[in-house]
């Protein structure tokens, strides 16, 4: 199962739920996917999803799940590779109103860099993405080490 994730941000994320929509549609992505939407307004057509769940739920499908895509957001990559689960980490964007700033681009660079996450900054190389993920499983799935390394990246803003 892939779980989608995209926080509690009150803004959209319809880019990034959109595009995995169609990589199901397409026959791309073949396993099941459930998606947790928030305030996006885009409602998936092809998979499982809701909007928010208690905490225990969201722990329980990162649990489940052989690969998280998720939204640049600490919370949700910290909480999927306290699993040891593969993280795709797709950054909110301001030039498309999908956060107020564009933090969520250092952190996933930083985190990409150390070897945490697997990044995608364009939707359209989703598919690369996921493709990488289960042929080679490269992302280093120990958590022991992730906390220390956003404090560091913390500090140094």
């Amino acid at each position: 199962m892939i779980f989608v994730t995209v926080g509690t941000h009150p803004r959209s994320f319809n880019r990034l739920l959109e595009t995995v929509d169609e990589l199901i549609e397409n026959g791309k992505i073949k396993d099941e996917v459930v998606m947790q939407i928030g305030h996006s307004t885009y409602e998936p057509k092809n998979a499982r999803w809701f909007r928010f769940k208690d905490y225990k739920k969201i722990e329980d499908l990162n649990k489940k799940a052989r690969l998280i895509i998720s939204h640049g957001g600490a919370g949700c990559i910290l909480t999927a590779l306290n699993f040891g689960k593969p993280v795709i980490a797709v950054p909110r964007l301001k030039k498309f109103n999908e956060h107020t700033d564009d933090h969520q681009i250092d952190l996933v660079t930083v985190l990409s860099k150390n070897g945490k996450v697997l990044s995608v900054f364009n939707v359209r190389n989703l598919w690369d993405a996921i493709s990488n993920v289960k042929k080679t499983n490269n992302i280093k799935t120990t958590k022991c080490l992730l906390c220390n390394d956003i404090r560091d990246y913390l500090n140094s803003l």
